[in-house]
């Protein structure tokens, strides 16, 4: 693991602008339901990938924890509910490099984007320097699920649509659909009364 992604990991630096820090009270303020271990993973890293990842207006930060609120279900897991026989839906998906039997099951959604796929497994955790293929329980970490997010984010290029406050673009960058939008919104909505 390189020094730049240990010192990611372990949350080195705050953020300079106390506005626009990421802390648990803020973070239960937007989830009030909210697993306080997981509020907890979150802020103690989240300003420092921050910076690194230039999610550094308020924008940025309202629409990534909009998203991330939801994609959670309020900060209340890490891990897409369902069991086997749901995570068959992923069997056999090629265009997530779901390609040796039980794929579907071992590539299921985890983490604050809900990482799914052999396939982005394996890129995300190259990008980061983890071997999530041959472990992807490790998505389910709060630092790594941070990390995860952070450059899954990058990678997708949301920085502009959320400049451009455009919740319907985050959402589709995130899950390929409109799956959500009426909560992802409610949870921008209350992001934007907390980071001002």
């Amino acid at each position: 693991m390189s020094m730049r992604a240990i010192g990611a990991l372990i949350g080195v630096g705050a953020s300079p602008d106390p506005a626009l820090a990421v802390t648990r009270e803020r973070l239960l303020r937007l989830a009030p339901s909210a697993n306080i271990a997981i509020v907890a993973g979150i802020a103690a890293r989240f300003d420092a990938l921050a910076r690194e990842y230039d999610v550094t207006t308020v924008l940025r930060i309202c629409h990534f924890l909009a998203q991330a609120a939801h994609e959670t279900d309020g900060f209340r897991t890490f891990q897409e509910y369902g069991g086997p026989s749901y995570f068959a839906r992923y069997e056999g998906r090629r265009d997530l490099g779901n390609i040796q039997t039980g794929d579907g099951a071992r590539y299921h959604g985890r983490g604050i984007f809900q990482l799914t796929g052999r396939a982005n497994y394996r890129r995300f955790g190259q990008i980061l320097g983890i071997d999530l293929e041959a472990e992807p329980e490790r998505a389910r970490e709060p630092a790594v699920a941070l990390a995860v997010a952070f450059a899954y984010w990058r990678e997708r290029g949301m920085a502009a649509a959320a400049d451009a406050d455009d919740v319907e673009r985050v959402t589709k960058l995130i899950n390929g659909g409109r799956n959500g939008l009426a909560e992802r919104a409610r949870y921008l909505a209350t992001a934007k009364r907390i980071w001002v």
